[in-house]
């Protein structure tokens, strides 16, 4: 269930009712309909600020900010069209990935424009180099970053139109009404938007000055609404890169090597590959041996038959622990705490293992190379920095490169690369001909992008009822943020030589989105990053859920140090009111400190990022029955029975929306702490699919799940990755509390024995399941 709480903070300095009353330049596009776009270089009231050459200070800018920042200079590019038959377009510049970016963009333009939302209509932008940094989807931006942009776009059209309006019908603006895409004057006289737009058109650009409209009189934003693409997702209409029929484009797949990273060094066999039946294509790339052929199927078969020689993978030999004793070896020296007499440290060290995003949609992408052109299909979240590598590679230069950008289903942080886009440009290359590619499961799992394995460690020292120091040392192997959304932080980082890794631009990141939101004396975050043989890229919320599962559990153990209660220990040490809004409400709704069974236990976490706040407390259940229960095939343990999401994420656009965000979240936290892991084992992840990457499943999803949406007077924050982080947390400190025993290691089974067989290595595609039925429940 959902509900809309009254705020409970205090009143911001600067609040989202301000942007009402302001006045707003925007661009009327010269053209034969209306074409209008905002200009907001110069006007940014809530980001004011200069932006810091080295920000450190999380709670004075974030990533957020940066991300803002750096859209600002070209939202004059970003235009609404009223179309001939009063509807509405605009090309987003994002990627819809399933977070329902879509819709919220559709009900901002029809809530200012006054159109029913079945008249906007809302795709995909392709690659807008002109764009710069205005066209990437990540930092759970979109919506912070786009809705005034957005807005002053559709009230430059709206103005226009009725200035036409009032010139054909007599009268004067102020006195015409606006409703479904008509304008009425006093007399009941009325013309639809479609029937103005050519008389609105300018043939020459021209600055608009507009207001926006009064919030008081909002009829669609924040009210609960359905997704405009929900039918076609579940009837199957919605169009993903692999439904597409370019001409031409067969079903393409690769042939890995058995080892992470490894290399092709010769096909043994091409010849009789290329003979099996529908098989036209085999090329070596330099990721693996592609099979082109008339189905996907006999791309398997050609894929399974295929004797390659292999040069082995940069970590050929190496297993889980090893990669921790590097990972360990290369933790910097902590800072000596103060030295005060009858002080008491509490010190933890903690473990993450690498993880898989695991989004639904398999990485896919078809693209056609020609001697002077191409063009490619994909769901990216950078199709800039797409389209400049893909043209590097091919040796093409930027604009005789297209690159369309696809829906696509899920994420998690795995769209931010586009390595099946390049992959794909690289096998049509070497094949002269488009290709459909699809990856195997068995491909993402083993060789796809992987959350960083990563140690923190934590020393809390507290004395006299105050914390007077908190220190967090996190390391990891190295996360990779060359897909172009480093590339914003800092052009020295952006400048670091190849050999140097993308260090500057981790330490900035991390510095942009952890914080500690409590104030416990002198405070220390520090990163480190080392190994840089693995294919890692940034899961849902970045190094946050990591970072504030180590954090809450100490906290955890200062309250219990200090004898106190772990939520009013929290808000007795919170500095954030937002925070301490949301814990309020979260200790209300979830009925905290309850009475509760033996092996079972609440527990509560707090996250603040993303221009809002989140509490998360849940109920988890470690007796042994529940542990122990059995369930065919599946990874069972500990069950969180409850989940109770209190989030201010700022004024709400789609309260439907966040709500389907915050339950996302939650079983991606809960499967961080319980059960999902990847497990390298002699250079190859062990795991090759979703039967064997423990996500939370059906049978470990909390039965119960409360998210509760504060009222804000707060500009529109971040939704997507907000609650991941307090989930992961919570479940943590809810198991503590549950079995007496701080875990230490994520998840918490990842050194049980595996529950599965591994599927072989080589070949590295296990066949087509020939009885499906067997495996229903």
């Amino acid at each position: 269930m959902t509900e809309i709480q009254e705020d409970i903070g205090t009143e911001p300095s600067i609040g989202r009712h301000s942007v009402g009353r302001r006045r707003f330049l925007g661009y009327l596009i010269g053209g034969t309909t209306v074409v209008a776009a905002a200009e907001l270089g110069l006007l940014s009231g809530q980001a004011a600020a200069k932006i810091p050459s080295a920000p450190q200070v999380f709670d004075a800018y974030d990533l957020s900010d940066l991300l803002t920042h750096a859209a600002q200079p070209t939202s004059s590019l970003i235009t609404v069209t009223i179309n001939e038959d009063g509807t509405a377009s605009f090309a987003l510049p994002r990627a819809e990935v399933g977070q329902g970016i879509t819709t919220a963009a559709a009900m901002i333009i029809a809530e200012e424009l006054d159109l029913p939302l079945k008249k906007i209509d809302v795709t995909l932008a392709p690659a807008r180099p002109e764009l710069i940094w205005n066209q990437i989807t990540g930092g759970s931006n979109t919506i912070h970053a786009m809705y005034t942009p957005i807005r002053v776009a559709a009230a430059v059209a709206k103005k226009t139109l009725l200035e036409a309006a009032a010139a054909q019908l007599g009268g004067v603006v102020d006195e015409l009404e606006t409703r479904d895409g008509v304008i009425t004057d006093a007399l009941g006289n009325s013309l639809t938007y479609g029937e103005l737009t050519a008389q609105a058109a300018s043939p020459d650009t021209k600055a608009v000055e507009v207001g926006l409209k009064d919030e008081a009189t909002f009829t669609l934003l924040g009210k609960p609404t359905n997704r405009i693409d929900a039918l076609d997702a579940v009837t199957g209409k919605k169009v993903y890169t692999t439904d597409l029929d370019v001409k031409g484009a067969l079903p393409t797949m690769v042939c890995r090597a058995p080892t992470l990273n490894g290399k092709p060094t010769k096909v043994l066999n091409a010849a009789e590959v290329k003979a099996m039946p529908g098989v036209t294509h085999v090329a070596m790339v330099p990721t693996g041996v592609a099979v082109r052929a008339r189905t996907f199927g006999q791309c398997i078969d050609g894929v399974r038959a295929l004797r390659v020689d292999w040069e082995d993978g940069p970590v050929v030999g190496e297993s889980d622990q090893d990669i921790l004793s590097g990972v360990k070896a290369a933790e910097l020296p902590m800072p000596a705490l103060p030295n005060t007499p009858l002080a008491k440290t509490i010190a933890y060290d903690f473990t993450f293992w690498f993880r898989s995003n695991s989004p639904m949609d398999t990485n896919s992408a078809i693209a056609d190379v020609r001697s002077d052109r191409a063009e490619i299909w994909s769901g990216l979240k950078n199709p800039i920095v797409t389209q400049q590598q893909i043209a590097l590679e091919l040796g093409l230069t930027p604009d005789k490169v297209k690159v369309n950008v696809m829906q696509a289903g899920g994420s998690f942080g795995r769209r931010l690369f586009f390595d099946g886009a390049m992959e794909a440009a690289q096998v049509s290359k070497a094949m002269g001909v488009p290709v459909k590619l699809m990856w195997h499961r068995s491909d993402d799992a083993r060789v796809g992008r992987a959350h960083p394995l990563a140690t923190s460690r934590v020393r809390a020292m507290h004395a006299a009822g105050e914390v007077l120091a908190f220190q967090q040392s996190h390391t990891a192997v190295e996360m990779d943020l060359r897909h172009g959304f480093g590339e914003i932080v800092t052009a020295l980082a952006a400048d670091l030589p190849a050999g140097l890794g993308n260090l500057g631009y981790a330490q900035t990141i991390f510095a942009l989105t952890t914080g500690i939101p409590y104030d416990f004396g002198v405070l220390l975050q520090t990163l480190n990053e080392t190994d840089t043989r693995f294919n890692t890229g940034a899961m849902r919320n970045v190094y946050s859920p990591d970072v504030r599962t180590a954090n809450e559990l100490v906290v955890d153990q200062l309250a219990k140090a200090m004898r106190k209660d772990p939520l009013a220990f929290r808000l007795e040490f919170c500095r954030n009111e937002r925070v301490r809004g949301v814990l309020k409400k979260a200790r209300e709704v979830a009925q905290w400190g309850k009475p509760m069974p033996a092996g079972t236990a609440q527990g509560i976490a707090v996250h603040t990022e993303y221009k809002g706040a989140s509490a998360c407390v849940v109920e988890i259940d470690c007796r042994p029955e529940t542990v122990g229960r059995r369930v065919r095939d599946a990874v069972t343990g500990p069950r969180v029975m409850k989940a109770t999401m209190v989030t201010d994420v700022g004024q709400v656009i789609n309260p439907r929306g966040v709500e389907a965000q915050m339950q996302g979240a939650i079983n991606d936290g809960i499967a961080m702490t319980l059960t999902s892991s990847l497990h390298l084992v002699d250079g190859h992840f062990e795991e090759a699919s979703w039967d064997n990457y423990f996500y939370t499943r059906q049978w470990n999803t909390p039965p119960e799940i409360e998210v509760v949406i504060m009222d804000s007077a707060e500009p529109p924050g971040g939704v997507g990755e907000a609650g991941v982080a307090p989930t992961a947390a919570a479940v943590a400190c809810a198991y503590a509390r549950a079995t007496g025993k701080v875990p230490t290691e994520f998840p918490i089974n990842h050194r049980d024995p595996l529950a599965f067989e591994p599927k072989p290595r080589t070949p590295p595609i296990p066949p087509s399941p020939t009885d499906g039925l067997r495996w229903t429940y």
